[in-house]
This record gives C-alpha cells, sequence and structure tokens, in this order.
C-alpha cells in the first residue's frame, strides 16, 4: 500500500493545522479505504473518476448516511488539496445519499434527574456539569483547574468544536462539589511533585515556552485519569484526563438502571440543557452563545423539538 509515508504527511498537515484528534483519524481511515477501493493505487496517479466512483460506492452499495459521505468526500478532498496539491475539479453526477433529518433525541427533566441520580461519585459531578453547563463530554474531561472562576460563575471551555474557546455558566449547586474534587487533585499533585517527572500535558508547543507549567496545580485536569501515560522519548510521565469511554459506560449503566426509555447518550445532556433553557424562556442567541454553535440555525433545532406537537390538539381529546 502506498499509504504509509503519504498518511505520515496527512497527519502532519492536520495536526499543523490544529484540526481535532476525531477529525485526523476519520480522514485517514476514508483516504486508506479509498486507497484499498482501487487495488492501493496511488492517490497521485488517480483524480476525479476515481474519487466519484469510491464516493458513489459508498452511497450505492453500503447504504452510508448523507453526513458520512461527505464526510468522507471532505477526508479525500483535503489530500488532494493539501498534500498531494493536485486540482481534481469539480466533480459532477455523485449519487447523494438520503439526508434525514433527525431531531436530537432529548430528556425532560424528571429522566435527567432520575438518570443522574444512577450516577454515583464522581461520575455523577460530570453528568450534572454537562447538563448544567452545556459542554460536550470531551470538553468537560479536557477542564483544568485554571478554568474555573467561582467569582464570577463561569467555565472557560478551551479549544471546543472548531478550536474556538468560550465561557458557560458555573451551576451554583455545584461549587462545593467542583471545589472538593479540586481538592483531592491538590493531593495528587503533592505526590507528582514528590516523583518529579509526572506533569500535565499541555497543548500544542506551550511546553518549549513554558516549561515547569505542567507541573503548575492550576494546569491539572480536574478529572485526571487514574494511570499514567510515559512518553520515552521525553522521559515525562504525564497525568491525561479521564478517557471518555470510562464514562460513556457508566452513562449507559445508569440509564438502564434509571428504566428511561430513551436511546440516550451523555451528549443528550447538552441537548436537554439546550431545550430546557429555551423551555425556561431564555432567549435563542443566548443558548447559542453557550453551546458555542457557530450559526443560530444549528440552535433553532431545539425550538423544533420544544414545538412538535404542542399546537395540535388530538382529536381523541
Amino acid at each position: 500500500m502506498p499509504g504509509s509515508k503519504l498518511l505520515n504527511k496527512v497527519r502532519t498537515e492536520l495536526r499543523a493545522k490544529h484540526y481535532s484528534k476525531k477529525t485526523e483519524q476519520a480522514y485517514i481511515g476514508w483516504i486508506k479505504r479509498y486507497i484499498l477501493f482501487h487495488g492501493k493505487r496511488h492517490p497521485a496517479d488517480m483524480g476525479k473518476d476515481e474519487i466519484k466512483k469510491f464516493i458513489n460506492h459508498l452511497a450505492v452499495n453500503e447504504n452510508v448516511a448523507s453526513s458520512t459521505q461527505s464526510q468522507a468526500l471532505q477526508g479525500i478532498l483535503y489530500l488532494y488539496k493539501n498534500v498531494l496539491k493536485k486540482d481534481v475539479g469539480w466533480i459532477e453526477e455523485i449519487k447523494r445519499s438520503a439526508r434525514i433529518k433527525h431531531l436530537p433525541v432529548v430528556l425532560d427533566k424528571n429522566e435527567v434527574k432520575d438518570i443522574l441520580y444512577e450516577l454515583k461519585g464522581r461520575n455523577n459531578l460530570i453528568g450534572c456539569l454537562l447538563y448544567g453547563t452545556g459542554m460536550r463530554l470531551n470538553e468537560g474531561l479536557r477542564l483544568r483547574i485554571k478554568d474555573l472562576n467561582f467569582s464570577y460563575k463561569i467555565i472557560n471551555v478551551r479549544d471546543g468544536k472548531g478550536e474556538k474557546d468560550r465561557v458557560t455558566i458555573l451551576p451554583n449547586i455545584l461549587v462545593n462539589d467542583l471545589k472538593q474534587q479540586i481538592e483531592k487533585v491538590e493531593n495528587l499533585h503533592k505526590l507528582n511533585d514528590k516523583s518529579k517527572n509526572i506533569e500535565a500535558p499541555l497543548p500544542y508547543a506551550l511546553r518549549k515556552k513554558y516549561p515547569n507549567a505542567g507541573k503548575e496545580l492550576a494546569w491539572q485536569y480536574i478529572f485526571p485519569a487514574k494511570n499514567l501515560v510515559y512518553v520515552k522519548k521525553e522521559g515525562i510521565r504525564y497525568r491525561v484526563h479521564l478517557h471518555q469511554s470510562i464514562f460513556q459506560k457508566e452513562f449507559k449503566k445508569a440509564l438502564t438502571r434509571s428504566k428511561v426509555a430513551k436511546n440516550a447518550s451523555p451528549h443528550t445532556l447538552r441537548h436537554s440543557f439546550a431545550t430546557h433553557l429555551l423551555q425556561d424562556g431564555y432567549d435563542i442567541r443566548t443558548v447559542q452563545e453557550l453551546l458555542g454553535h457557530k450559526s443560530v440555525r444549528t440552535t433553532m433545532i431545539y425550538t423544533h423539538v420544544l414545538n412538535r406537537g404542542i399546537s395540535v390538539k388530538s382529536p381523541l381529546d
């Protein structure tokens, strides 16, 4: 496969432009599949006809969703434009997968309460934080001590989707629990200091600019992972944040125990946050800013959730 060197170039390009890890994994995955589909031919020897054939194959033979098909096309076009520097022109006659508009799953307030009740300890705090702030799961788990402002009751969300920072609310009811969690992190940090070569990873090239920042309490994750990550090249053990999958599994167990009959996930707490704010009379622009949506049109989907069936009275009633 002509892949390894080429894929490394794609990774380097994506990381240089600060694309998320999820986007990197998705683009790399689609480029691999594109190469394999065409018998391991080098992409430089192919063009728009081969791209069209692969994208149509996804729609016709694999029946992928419209968003999946679009992601595959974007990943392959990124390869040609940014790595191979080859203009493939406008790709016509693409068979588009049917775009189905799904409304988000939203829990009512009692359902949220029932699920959160089934989450215990640290997991309960994480769940309450996601519902109370509207953060995505990865945003909540990446929080550092310096991101909480107890005086102004705000949370600074760093590097959210689209590499954007934003501010969201810090619920009063969570202040004491968060301070207790920070105390636990502080005790763990004291143990780190004794070991000397344990620190929190820093974003981008900040470690070069501030070599000791990773050892400062302010930069420690609020929800640290139990195990350390050792980077042999640097000779440093990093204490990273809790992995998403750990909370996702606990949330699924809590959902089952709560007997809430909905296909909910941690992200459903974010949908519920937005919907309940609109129910309580907050304007859509405020909700848009708290969620970090680029366009208010994205936020408007929650108004559709609120409007379902409200203006129609059943003939049975």
